[in-house]
């Protein structure tokens, strides 16, 4: 296994390779792993997402699998990296972290069997998929707030090649203490079959993320708290939560809301799969006159 990163390098974007606790550039300089500054191991077109994988997450929410994957999308400008702040808007206290893998493309990958995509992974890499839950009563179906504001997509520290993802560790800790902790052999749908099942009708492009799905006690965190999330093969991404500095705008657009939804998926609850949906009388500004 090779593992590639991303750091900024005398003010440049430099791929580097890890040697132990070093990080050698291509021209010869070198730098420690702890004092480098982390990019995102690749530059994406696309940021892509399953919703249910784990059977852990599965039982947790008291639902069953469906037939085949779903899956959700995260704008590119949510992306982030390690040692990254995770910014949790002013206003908005349901922030939940969601430790998971995720493959990096490296070809353009259309139309391929589960048999053929492994040819078109560079690697992998630690990501997590924060959900900012305070806006699930409007996004329940896109999840583009939820999912997709600023700095809730980090990923890193590396990209590691030839890794084999089977039966490995995932684990994700909140200020050193353990909150997820499950293995890849519980995962219904491998890598490979999530890359062929998107791209039968996507064209996934070099540097494109799939996040693979997360374990069971996806929990809230709070501003100074340090997340870390640990795959065995690929390391530890770490990101820590501020507060961001201006409040959600109450001019426009629907609010935060602690409605029974909001609050029961992010406890991990089992509303999401209920299948009932109660609009909350706060989701929208006072300006805008409810509809009949």
């Amino acid at each position: 296994m090779t593992e590639y990163r991303r750091i900024l390098l005398d003010g440049s974007a430099v791929q580097v390779v890890r040697h132990g606790d070093v990080l050698v550039a291509a021209d010869g300089r070198e730098v420690g792993v702890d004092d480098a500054i982390h990019l995102p191991p690749s530059e994406p077109t696309k940021i892509i997402a399953v919703h249910l994988n784990y059977d852990s997450r599965t039982q947790e929410f008291m639902t069953k699998l469906p037939p085949a994957p779903t899956y959700f999308h995260k704008p590119i400008t949510a992306i982030n990296s390690h040692k990254g702040a995770v910014v949790r808007p002013e206003g908005c206290k349901w922030l939940n972290y969601e430790g998971e893998i995720v493959i990096v493309i490296g070809r353009t990958c259309r139309n391929v069997s589960p048999a053929e995509a492994g040819e078109y992974i560079a690697g992998y890499t630690v990501g997590n998929d924060y959900g900012l839950h305070d806006f699930r009563d409007t996004d329940a179906g896109s999840m583009l707030r939820v999912k997709g504001s600023d700095t809730l997509a980090p990923v890193g520290p590396g990209l590691v090649t030839d890794w084999d993802f089977r039966g490995k560790q995932i684990r994700t800790l909140v200020n050193g203490s353990v909150v997820q902790d499950d293995t890849t052999d519980g995962m219904e749908w491998d890598m490979n079959y999530l890359v062929a099942d998107l791209a039968r009708t996507i064209t996934l492009v070099p540097g494109d993320l799939i996040f693979s799905g997360t374990p069971a006690n996806s929990r809230p965190v709070q501003p100074g708290d340090v997340v870390e999330v640990e795959v065995e093969g690929l390391g530890k991404l770490t990101n820590h939560i501020v507060t961001g500095p201006t409040a959600i705008r109450t001019d426009v657009g629907a609010q935060p809301t602690e409605s029974e939804e909001v609050v029961s998926t992010a406890l991990g609850g089992d509303w999401e799969y209920r299948g009932i949906r109660t609009p909350s009388k706060d989701l929208y500004p006072s300006t805008v006159e409810e509809k009949a």
